[in-house]
């Protein structure tokens, strides 16, 4: 008798369909730990359900997750996704000269926080249809079905959703461009040298943490930011990004390994926090685009 442990073919069979849902309900509720709460949830109904009446369990479950996650949009549980500060090796970077930001629609898994930012302007409807249509080519009649709405009606929800994520970024806010013109004037001021000028752009209680190969390493103050500058200052030189939908720079080495990432926080005008990452092993893990 063998001592192999027998398989459980349904289990089997929802494992190979997790990694799709959990991306389906990460891009739908923006937060890890909520997605990992619906998958499970999924995988409660599904073991309460007769599999022998499931023709598509991959539909099925499509379906179970997308009505799960419509059900806490709709309730408003969904909890904030990590910052950037807590769990860097996920942060989502965007060059600023990189594809238009409307065109993320088109971009499939690669669709970010900086698109859930907008996401979160859309009623719950609108957004899951979007979401399951536009990123995950799910098609308008079966996600009419989680909404109890025919397939036109669907498609009137994701064409509405379409309209208004383009929309918002198309039109850049004031308050966001003014946002961009205080970190370079910090990057100017820390690439030069010009002690007075950062104090100017920094809040007296900013926050400044850098991930080394040493750790994590926190200074606190303006003052004690602004003489600890240097890192930013090397950074000065290389390409404006968006750092989970924060204002940041990203810098290469010559070989076009990543040098530096940073992220930074405005309010009323001056900087408030500052995160960068120096340390090699986590650039590694960050999904950064190509040197330009």
């Amino acid at each position: 008798m063998s001592g192999t442990t027998p398989t459980d073919p349904i289990a089997d069979a929802f494992e190979a369909h997790r990694d799709r849902l959990r991306a389906v309900a990460h891009r739908v509720l923006g937060s890890h730990a909520d997605a990992e709460d619906v998958v499970q949830e999924a995988w409660l109904r599904l073991s309460r359900q007769d599999t022998d009446t499931i023709n598509n369990l991959g539909g099925w479950l499509t379906t179970v997750v997308g009505r799960i996650s419509l059900d806490v949009l709709r309730s408003g549980r969904t909890r904030p996704e990590v910052s950037f500060d807590d769990r860097p090796s996920e942060a989502t970077v965007t060059l600023d000269t990189a594809p238009a930001p409307e065109e993320l629609v088109s971009l499939g898994d690669s669709v970010g926080l900086a698109l859930l930012t907008v996401l979160d302007s859309l009623r719950p409807d609108e957004r899951l249809a979007f979401v399951l249509h536009d990123v995950f080519a799910v098609p308008f009649a079966e996600i009419g079905t989680i909404l109890d709405k025919s397939a036109d009606a669907t498609k009137m929800l994701a064409s509405r959703a379409r309209r208004k994520v383009r929309s918002a970024h198309q039109q850049p806010t004031s308050a966001g461009r003014r946002e961009r013109e205080v970190v370079q004037a910090f990057l100017a001021a820390a690439r030069d040298g010009e002690f007075e000028r950062l104090l100017q752009v920094l809040d007296p209680e900013v926050k400044f943490t850098v991930h080394t190969p040493n750790g994590r390493f926190v200074t606190l103050g303006a003052t004690e930011v602004a003489t600890r500058a240097r890192v930013a200052g090397s950074a000065a030189r290389g390409h404006a990004a968006t750092v989970n939908g924060r204002p940041g720079v990203i810098a290469w080495n010559t070989d076009g390994t990543p040098l530096s990432v940073l992220a930074f926080t405005v309010t009323d005008g001056r900087i408030t926090e500052i995160t960068a990452v120096i340390d090699p092993a986590e650039l590694g893990r960050m999904d950064l685009p190509d040197p330009v």
